[in-house]
């Protein structure tokens, strides 16, 4: 055996007797509500669907409608020949929706992150992170070379002190997540937008979690706020709430031409294929007009927390649609998943390195297209696991 092989395996064993190894389970689609994992049917409290638009006819149909007008793939990079014309019109709605002169959409988040970072810092330049901000952002402060300072989460003080220290002449950008995804709290959006005109920074927010659940048209939590005009670049995902694939970053039109032809994970790379852009386009319709899907995710999200919360379980901080249980214990929490399961519960433990050590969690995510009967039959569940296990009293 290869000494480098002897090593990964010893790796795979370390992170085996720390309760940290992840393997993939085989899911199937059964509604809006449920799946079907390893042959069981489960409630699922683990998506991210959260408006239940993945499994919309409309999307469907839509995407159904694009493959057979443009095929099943789109060939090349879209600066050869990946840009068909609805590309150009889904970035036409995606901007108009989003209130912006321009709009450009990349194959993920991750690629979008990572992309949009290391194009707009460099190697002597600053980027302002919050200490909780997801691995997409890291990755792509670490790319770009740029000297990272990350600030205590949503510590405005403490991010001032950091600037006050950043020398006059260099670039600065501070960049935050506004939902963040392991504990369902949110950046203090209006303070990052007084800092960074005081201090003169670039502000990059990522609405991945927010895009399509706040927002008097699901435009996110910048709209919500009235900052759209304050915040230098929006980014978000199609994958969560608008029930798709993909994601974008919306802005001035001058920005969205730089990252045209400067941004790496942009140029080199195929072009999304079409099926996807038709059911993005139906989905930025959707979002815009069912504003009943938000104000019924909204409502179960309050009630959901409200009553774990007054269980006993420990939810954080969180005041959204993802509401996490902490535990602590990788190996409590690992049992703590399973007994969801055998309940006919899919609701998924996160442990580190995804989030600090000694703060294993549940992550539970809501949906608008639940009942309030399986919400109820959930939450009973929850709280006699939670008992069985002594994790609440």
């Amino acid at each position: 055996m290869h000494s480098w092989e002897e090593q990964m395996k010893a790796e795979l064993l370390h992170i085996e007797k720390k309760a940290q190894r992840r393997r993939l389970h085989s899911i199937d689609f059964l509604n809006n509500s449920s799946i079907i994992m390893n042959g069981r049917k489960l409630l699922n409290l683990a998506s991210n669907n959260y408006l239940g638009l993945a499994g919309d006819d409309r999307l469907i149909e839509a995407s159904i409608r694009a493959a057979r007008e443009y095929g099943a793939g789109s060939t090349a990079s879209r600066l050869i020949v990946g840009n068909y014309s609805l590309y150009e019109h889904v970035e036409t709605e995606l901007a108009r929706w989003k209130g912006t002169e321009a709009a450009l959409i990349f194959n993920s988040g991750y690629t979008a992150n990572v992309g949009i970072i290391s194009t707009l810092v460099g190697r002597n330049d600053l980027v302002f992170s919050d200490k909780w901000n997801h691995a997409s952002i890291i990755d792509g402060i670490i790319l770009s070379r740029a000297e990272m300072k990350r600030y205590q989460h949503n510590d405005l003080d403490h991010l001032e002190t950091l600037l006050k220290k950043a020398p006059l002449h260099k670039r600065k950008l501070i960049v935050t997540d506004t939902v963040f995804s392991m504990d369902g709290d949110i950046a203090p959006l209006k303070g990052l937008v007084e800092l960074k005109e005081k201090y003169g920074a670039i502000l990059m927010v990522d609405e991945a979690h927010s895009s399509g659940v706040y927002g008097e048209r699901g435009e996110g939590l910048i709209h919500d706020l009235r900052l759209q005009e304050q915040v230098d670049v929006q980014m978000g995902t199609f994958s969560k709430a608008l029930g798709s694939f993909g994601a974008y970053v919306t802005g001035k039109q001058w920005l969205i031409d730089y990252f045209v032809n400067k941004m790496r994970s942009f140029i080199f790379t195929t072009a999304l294929p079409p099926a996807v852009l038709g059911s993005i386009l139906a989905a930025i319709h959707i979002v815009q007009q069912e504003t009943a899907r938000r104000k019924q995710l909204h409502e179960y999200s309050q009630y959901f927390r409200k009553k774990l919360s007054d269980l006993g379980f420990n939810i954080g901080t969180s005041v959204t649609q993802i509401v996490p249980v902490l535990i602590g214990s990788n190996e409590l929490t690992v049992q703590f998943s399973e007994r969801l399961q055998e309940r006919g519960i899919a609701a998924v433990a996160i442990r580190p390195p995804t989030v600090p050590e000694g703060t294993a969690r549940i992550r539970f995510s809501l949906m608008a297209t639940l009942t309030k009967d399986e919400l109820d039959w959930a939450i009973n569940e929850i709280a006699t696991i939670g008992q069985e296990m002594g994790i609440i009293s």
